[in-house]
């Protein structure tokens, strides 16, 4: 009794049929979107209080970043824009450490300045070009007087909207934060309260 020959080709198309259905077909598609599009950004923290909270669910833009990055006309950043970014790497205040290991992990700050502005905190007030911002996002916290200082290129001054002493660490320890370390703009809340966040 003769045995009919195995075909290996069966099970070589079931792992072209796999790759295509749910690789190509599925993963891809969300990788694509997730890293050029858009993806979920969720509040860790008190350094946005009163405007956003811990725990809070948040739509991180991405294409702006790109936009920007590949020369395209974009409006990103904006004054006022939620960013979502890691802070400058040369920063001591950047990196926290996370079961042993030393990472700098993602935070979300308000844009206050823009390359080419100057910042600085005069009185308890922040001042951009000669002008004090009218923030009525920020809570009753106290501010130290700042000198005046220029912002670079590619670079962005970024506060939280919690002024309480030791709150929010932000561009008064580690500086202007450079753009291409900035994910992108987060401005709506998906949860709680979903919404646009106030500006």
């Amino acid at each position: 009794m003769t045995q009919a020959p195995t075909d290996d080709r069966a099970g070589s198309g079931g792992f072209r049929s796999f790759w295509r259905v749910w690789v190509l077909g599925a993963l891809l598609p969300v990788w694509l979107f997730t890293t050029f599009v858009a993806t979920l950004a969720r509040v860790d923290g008190n350094s946005m209080n009163p405007t956003l909270h811990s725990g809070d669910l948040l739509l991180l833009l991405k294409y702006p970043r790109w936009l920007r990055a590949w020369g395209l006309p974009t409006a990103y950043p904006r004054q006022g824009d939620l960013l979502i970014f890691k802070a400058p790497a040369d920063s001591p205040y950047s990196y926290e450490t996370l079961y042993g290991v030393r990472h700098r992990p993602y935070n979300v700050k308000r844009v206050l300045a823009l390359p080419g502005d100057t910042v600085a905190i005069e009185g308890g007030r922040v001042v951009v070009n000669g002008r004090p911002l009218a923030e009525s996002y920020v809570n009753d916290g106290v501010l130290s007087d700042q000198p005046p200082l220029h912002i670079p290129p590619g670079k962005v001054w970024v506060m939280g909207d919690n002024r309480l002493i030791g709150e929010s660490l932000d561009s008064r320890a580690y500086g202007p934060v450079d753009l291409r370390d900035v994910a992108g703009p987060a401005n709506l809340r998906l949860w709680p309260n979903p919404g646009l966040v106030r500006r």
